[in-house]
């Protein structure tokens, strides 16, 4: 096991109605806030009234920016941090699911450091300091609530990044998983395959953790037993809870302690569909994780073996391979371009975007034949 430090400063508040103490811990941290969200649905869901009234009751002065992307852009950003620098406010309230979360947690270094977004993403200015950051979580799915993660897109340069940085940890969280029950089926499924690739990524990084497999192996249990269940029943509040708080241990450090890194490459491939065609983060996921897996388990399949014994019984790549292809599809998400509504035919572009890229793992590193023989997979 390599060595490691475990430091997750957010102060995550989960259940029903932990919301209502959101005003109080606003006031601790100053009297104006930059309320960030998306295009409505958390209009109907609850959470921005909420989150508006706690806000309003201990007299903290609401600015308000909306509009973030399901998959979010940097001139978004950019915008809103120009508006927060203006009003000289105190504090970021993201109210919405990954995207927003995302989005303002750069939103809140920006406005410290007075920076360009994409500069901050490209690591060509190291963030000084950033606004406190309070999360309000609408749905299950990137983890992003307790992590110091954002992955953001730049429509001018052709990219969709992450960045890391411990000033990127929201201050608190707040998931309160009645919020998530109104999220469509399409959505729920995103967002478990999403927990679950999350675990994958950390199974297939580089070093040994044999604790921290376990806690993989948990999480995609929990979602293997539960996300079937709360498919055909969205309005069920015990397994959206228990799909909230697997999706937030799939991406809190819970998984990675005492491992070199992650690896990532699924992640990195899957940005291509997103960027050309807008395609749901969960959604390429599903697609690509089974293709990736048949590929580099032909050439390694101990660690894809390994899996497949402890969570199906399976011990061959084919069958591992088989058996997640089955689960994603049972969830109700993709598991080829086609069923996702993307042509065969529009290969060659997503081929140019990923090698453009050089979309890859951490761990395994992927070769231009290798990015071509997985596409060909999907």
């Amino acid at each position: 096991m390599e060595n490691f430090t475990a430091y997750n400063p957010t102060k995550l508040h989960f259940g029903k109605g932990v919301v209502e103490t959101l005003g109080t811990a606003a006031s601790g941290l100053g009297k104006k806030a930059l309320v960030v969200y998306g295009k409505g649905s958390v209009l109907k869901n609850g959470s921005y009234n909420a989150t508006i009234k706690q806000l309003k009751q201990n007299d903290i002065h609401i600015i308000e920016y909306n509009g973030i992307k399901p998959n979010p852009v940097i001139n978004d950003v950019d915008h809103a941090a120009a508006l927060g620098v203006k009003e000289k406010v105190d504090m970021v309230v993201a109210v919405g699911g990954g995207s927003v979360i995302d989005s303002a947690k750069i939103i809140a270094i920006c406005i410290a450091d007075q920076v360009n977004g994409w500069q901050i993403m490209k690591g060509e200015k190291a963030p000084a300091s950033s606004l406190p950051l309070i999360a309000v979580l609408t749905i299950a799915a990137t983890g992003t609530e307790m992590n110091m993660v954002s992955v953001l897109q730049n429509n001018e340069t052709n990219e969709k990044i992450g960045f890391r940085n411990p000033l990127m940890y929201p201050t608190h969280s707040f998931l309160d998983p009645t919020f998530y029950q109104t999220v469509p089926g399409n959505y729920t499924a995103y967002g478990i395959v999403d927990l679950i690739a999350h675990s994958l990524e950390a199974w297939f990084g580089k070093g040994q953790a044999d604790l921290s497999d376990r806690f993989v192996i948990s999480i995609i249990r929990e979602a293997m037993e539960i996300g079937p269940k709360l498919m055909k029943d969205l309005n069920n509040y015990e397994y959206r809870e228990r799909i909230m708080w697997a999706a937030t241990c799939a991406l809190n450090d819970t998984t990675m302690h005492g491992r070199v890194s992650g690896d990532w490459g699924v992640h990195a491939l899957g940005h291509a569909l997103s960027y050309l065609y807008d395609t749901a983060h969960g959604a390429t996921l599903s697609i690509f994780f089974p293709a990736w897996m048949q590929y580099i388990g032909n050439k390694h399949p101990e660690r894809v073996i390994e899996l497949g014994e402890k969570l199906f019984n399976e011990h061959t790549v084919k069958g591992t391979v088989k058996a997640f292809k089955a689960l994603f599809s049972e969830l109700g998400s993709p598991v080829n371009l086609e069923e996702a509504g993307i042509n065969n035919n529009q290969k060659g572009e997503i081929l140019q975007l990923i090698e453009t890229t050089k979309a890859s793992g951490l761990h395994f590193i992927l070769s231009s034949d290798d990015r071509k023989n997985i596409l060909d997979l999907v």
